[in-house]
């Protein structure tokens, strides 16, 4: 490793230093080389408890991260907010509490409301307890591994044996589609430039509103103007000036769910001025290659046949990379907690 790992919990992108993206990409990498043998299990987490708190239903994060915690060795609690006491009038922070007080190491945590995670890792500090927390996704903040798995895939892709997160420098990384309600966008956006990437952002102005470009510019978090740094996002309400030259393509799904006004006519027109499709694709970059976090809706954010097509999509690599880079935050949690 490049830099020693110092994070207890991995709550948010918005801090996160080039060695520490190194230091998961690397670490990935070789649980990648792990997942190809015949016995697909390390020690390496032997003893320690991993509790998947989901408040909010999912099936490729939860089930990538109870596989990752599988392959570790690890013991697996999982929770289910329809059969828990939460039913009963029990608060979320006693419902770790009780976990906790079961020996629970890590804490995998899903919420549909933003702060959560950040919430009830505050108290397993306040409690002065080595229990590391992982926002799995909360509300409309953040999905650090998502976007933590997108860089994986993109660096395996452009260096197989040495994904750095350099690599990215300069390279033209288009996210199209919901944006304003998007957790994924967020965590994306926060990696890619701190890769270096030409950062567009793509949609219609109701969900890609204007305060992004000035939230920005007024934003400490993201690297300053400089020569050596590209600037900040760029807005386009129209697909088609995004996607010129694009080296990347991101297409998010629709968040429904979190919709709480009428911010599109249909379907159908959305997918017809926002929609990836074969004729739009091919103002990309010949080598263009496609990627979307999933549950995808076929035939509105991305046409079926391109979503199917090897050539350019790497949406079943993203789901592979999922388990890599999950085993990966969860080794150096682990490794961190036990060493602390």
């Amino acid at each position: 490793m490049s830099a020693p790992w110092n994070r207890r919990h991995i709550l948010s992108l918005d801090d996160f230093t080039p060695p520490e993206y190194d230091i998961v990409l690397q670490t990935a990498n070789s649980f990648r080389e792990v997942l190809t043998r015949r016995t697909k299990r390390v020690p390496t987490l032997q003893g320690q408890v991993v509790t998947n708190l989901f408040f909010e239903p999912s099936t490729r994060t939860r089930s990538s991260f109870e596989l990752a915690a599988k392959r570790l060795s690890a013991d697996i609690l999982n929770f289910s907010p329809g059969q828990s006491s939460l039913s009963k009038g029990e608060t979320i922070l006693d419902t770790a509490k009780t976990y906790l007080a079961m020996g629970t190491d890590m804490m995998v945590i899903r919420h549909r409301e933003a702060g959560v995670p950040h919430a009830i890792a505050h108290e397993m500090d306040r409690l002065n307890v080595k229990v590391g927390i992982l926002n799995a996704g909360d509300g409309q903040h953040e999905h650090p591994s998502q976007a933590l798995l997108d860089l994986f895939t993109i660096g395996t892709l452009l260096d197989d044996q040495n994904p750095r997160i350099s690599l990215l420098k300069g390279k033209k990384i288009v996210i199209v589609g919901d944006i304003l309600h998007s957790r994924v966008a967020r965590s994306n956006i926060w990696s890619l430039t701190a890769g270096g990437a030409d950062l567009h952002l793509a949609g219609p102005p109701t969900l890609l509103p204007k305060w992004f470009g000035e939230w920005f510019k007024d934003c400490p978090s993201l690297p300053s103007n400089t020569p050596s740094v590209p600037p900040p996002p760029q807005l386009h309400w129209s697909i088609e000036s995004a996607l010129a030259g694009a080296d990347f393509v991101m297409t998010l799904r629709l968040q429904k769910e979190r919709m709480t006004d009428h911010l599109l006519p249909s379907l159908r027109e959305y997918h017809q001025q926002f929609g990836l499709t074969r004729r739009r694709i091919q103002l990309c970059k010949p080598a263009v290659k496609v990627l979307h976090p999933g549950p995808v809706n076929r035939g509105v954010e991305i046409s079926s046949d391109l979503m199917d097509d090897p050539n350019f999509s790497l949406v079943s690599q993203q789901v592979t990379s999922g388990v890599a880079v999950r085993m990966a935050l969860l080794y150096l949690m682990g490794s961190h907690l036990m060493n602390c």
